[in-house]
């Protein structure tokens, strides 16, 4: 961090464990619009706020988060795993985008399910964040790359962008 390659805004040192940094339940969450999504088109959300007395997620919807802090990664692959405790309440944080990319500066999108009803909080412990150094040159990193969908700066769900994929 002192060197400028890793950057987490608001950065909390008590959020820094032995080998992770813990990061927090974003206010705001979202849903898609369509019951069917469709990976060849444009799928839109509804965002809306966690209230201060928090909101039940259910199993039978599917819900899109957001880390409260932003993170930058210049020179290390993070990865976003979710805590032991947020999985013992059968939270689930990633459906498969648990790792990051060199140069990834944004704000985590969240792809949450649960198991079970379960009421969460804005600011909860959600995760954390492992680092992994990497050598040699890096060629293209995320933040510089033309095809990368996700490099628009929001404290917001991010909808998926497979839409602008060819196939």
């Amino acid at each position: 961090m002192d060197l400028g390659l890793i950057k987490i805004e608001p950065f909390k040192k008590d959020c820094l464990g032995s080998n992770s940094y813990d990061v927090h339940l974003g206010r705001t969450l979202a849903l898609y619009k369509d019951s069917v999504l469709d990976a060849k088109n444009h799928n839109l959300i509804e965002t809306f706020e966690i209230p201060e007395e928090g909101y039940v997620l259910t199993p039978e919807n599917f819900y899109l988060g957001v880390t409260q802090e932003y993170t930058e990664t210049l020179a290390h692959v993070p990865f976003l795993e979710g805590k032991s405790s947020v999985g013992r309440l059968g939270i689930d944080i990633h459906a498969t985008a648990g790792k990051g990319d060199v140069g990834f500066c944004n704000y985590w999108t969240l792809e949450i399910s649960v198991k079970k009803p379960v009421r969460v909080y804005f600011g909860m412990p959600i995760g954390q964040i492992i680092y992994f150094e990497i050598s040699g040159e890096i060629i293209t990193p995320y933040n510089k790359k033309n095809s990368a969908k996700y490099n628009d700066k929001k404290p917001i769900p991010v909808e998926s962008m497979m839409w602008r994929n060819t196939f």
